[in-house]
C-alpha cells in the first residue's frame, strides 16, 4: 500500500513540475521599438512594464519620460540591456539583426511583429501582445472596437462617394524640407489614403524618391505631407520651397496641402490612425458633414 501511494505521490509531483515548467511567467520589463506597437502596449495596459522605447514611441506624451533605445532600424545592445528587459518588441523593421542575435543571446525574449497595413496582421499582433501582457480581453475588445470604428468610417465614404468623385491623392514623406519620398503600394499611407476616400496616385511598391517633374506631371488634386521634423504651415512652407514645381500643381493653388504626424505610419496600423483617417476625410471631403472619431479605449 505504502508503494502505491509513493508511486502516485512521485507521479503528481512530475506532472506539477511539468506543468509549471510550461507556464512562463509573463515579462514584466519591456523595451519597445516601433511607434504604433508601444501605443499598443499602453493602450492594453502595459505602459508600467515598459522600461524604454524607441525614437518613433512619441505617444502617449508619458513615453518620452522613458529612456530611448534609439531609432528602431538602428538598435544598440548594450543600452538595450543596460535596461534589464525580460523582452523587445518590435515589427520586422527593427535591426539590425547582428544585434538583434546579441540581445537574444542574453536572455532577452525578441518578438518581431509584421507591420502590414491590414487587419488580420494589426488582429494577430494585438492578440500576442494581449497574451503576453495577461490581457487577452482587453486585446480581444480592442480588436472589435478598431474595426467598428473603420467600419463607420467606411460607410461615411461610400455615403460620400454617391455625389462627389474621389480626390487624386499624392502622399509625401519629407525631413524638413528635403526631396521627398512618394507612398506607394503596400505602405500605410496608402491604406490611410484609400479608406479616408482617396485615390492614391503612385503605383510604385513601397516609398520611394519623386522630381519635381513628376509632381508637377501628376498633378494631385490633394497632397498630403509627413514631416519628420516639420508641422503644420512650417511643413508646407518647407516642401513647397524646396519642389518649386509642387506650387503649380491642383492642390497647392486650391490649398489642399494636408500634413499629418508621420508617427501614425511607424510599426503598422497604430490606434490613432482612425482618428487621423476622419481627419484626413475631413480635407479630402470639406463640403460634406464631418465624421467625428474618438475610440473609448484610447487613453
Amino acid at each position: 500500500m505504502r508503494l502505491v501511494v509513493g508511486l502516485a505521490s512521485l507521479c503528481a509531483g512530475i506532472l506539477f513540475s511539468h506543468s509549471a515548467a510550461a507556464v512562463e511567467p509573463l515579462p514584466q520589463r519591456w523595451v519597445s521599438a516601433g511607434g504604433s506597437l508601444s501605443e499598443w502596449v499602453v493602450v492594453l495596459g502595459g505602459q508600467d512594464k515598459l522600461v524604454g522605447v524607441d525614437t518613433t514611441s512619441q505617444h502617449p506624451e508619458s513615453l518620452k519620460a522613458l529612456p530611448s533605445v534609439g531609432y528602431q532600424r538602428q538598435l544598440a545592445a548594450e543600452g538595450i540591456l543596460s535596461l534589464r528587459p525580460d523582452i523587445l518588441l518590435g515589427t520586422e523593421e527593427m535591426g539590425p539583426p547582428p544585434v538583434l542575435a546579441q540581445i537574444s543571446a542574453a536572455g532577452v525574449r525578441v518578438e518581431r511583429l509584421a507591420s502590414t497595413a491590414d487587419l488580420a496582421t494589426l488582429e494577430k499582433n494585438l492578440t500576442l501582445i494581449g497574451t503576453l501582457l495577461g490581457a487577452e480581453a482587453r486585446a480581444s475588445k480592442a480588436i472589435a472596437d478598431y474595426r467598428q470604428r473603420l467600419q463607420r468610417q467606411a460607410d461615411w465614404v461610400a455615403k460620400v462617394q454617391r455625389t462627389q468623385q474621389a480626390p487624386k491623392v499624392l502622399f509625401l514623406l519629407g525631413h524638413s524640407g528635403s526631396s521627398p519620398l512618394a507612398a506607394g503600394k503596400d505602405t500605410a499611407a496608402t491604406w490611410l489614403i484609400e479608406r479616408a476616400g482617396g485615390r492614391n496616385l503612385t503605383d510604385h511598391q513601397g516609398y520611394k524618391a519623386i522630381s519635381n517633374e513628376a509632381l508637377a506631371a501628376l498633378d494631385p488634386d490633394v497632397v498630403v505631407i509627413a514631416d519628420r521634423r516639420l508641422e503644420g504651415d512650417a511643413a508646407r512652407e518647407a516642401l513647397l520651397k524646396q519642389n518649386p514645381a509642387l506650387a503649380a500643381t491642383r492642390a497647392a493653388r486650391e490649398g489642399r496641402l494636408l500634413s499629418v504626424d508621420p508617427t501614425l505610419l511607424v510599426g503598422g496600423l497604430g490606434p490613432r490612425l482612425p482618428e487621423g483617417m476622419a481627419a484626413l476625410a475631413r480635407g479630402f471631403y470639406p463640403s460634406a458633414p464631418a465624421l467625428t472619431e474618438k475610440s473609448p479605449s484610447q487613453p
